[in-house]
């Protein structure tokens, strides 16, 4: 038979399938191809899954994940909405990354000292003047 099969396909994306069926169901992946009943997707289909869980992972919503995927409605100002989004986005994302940053130094710090939890090394840090 031609094409993976919902588990082959889960498996390769690192995905339940029930992950695949729900997208299915909300539009985000396309309806497969049937052969005797069983789902066949083509592969093709990984780059959209992986870009799918990037920006689920990164904070987007479905909603947006699929006009990311497919456009607004007929009739909107496309490439205004779109590009709203897109800065909005964009600049969540700059916020959240330097959050992350911020922890990452925080963790580094820790690493690079003995203290066994994060308040001994900050009080240790303020009156000794280091770690």
């Amino acid at each position: 038979m031609a094409g993976l099969s919902i588990g082959q396909l889960a498996t390769k994306a690192n995905l339940n399938a029930s992950t695949l069926r729900y997208y299915e169901s909300i539009g985000l992946l396309p309806a497969p191809e049937r052969k005797n009943g069983q789902r066949r997707y083509d592969e093709g289909l990984l780059d959209r899954i992986h870009f799918i869980k990037i920006a689920q992972q990164t904070g987007f919503s479905i909603q947006e994940i699929t006009i990311l995927l497919e456009g607004f409605e007929p009739g909107d100002s496309l490439s205004e909405q779109w590009e709203q989004m897109a800065r909005q986005k964009r600049s969540d994302l700059e916020e959240r990354k330097k959050q992350l940053n911020a922890m990452i130094q925080i963790l580094d710090s820790g690493l690079s000292c003995k203290c066994l939890t994060w308040s001994e090394c900050k009080d240790k840090i303020e009156n000794e003047g280091s770690c």
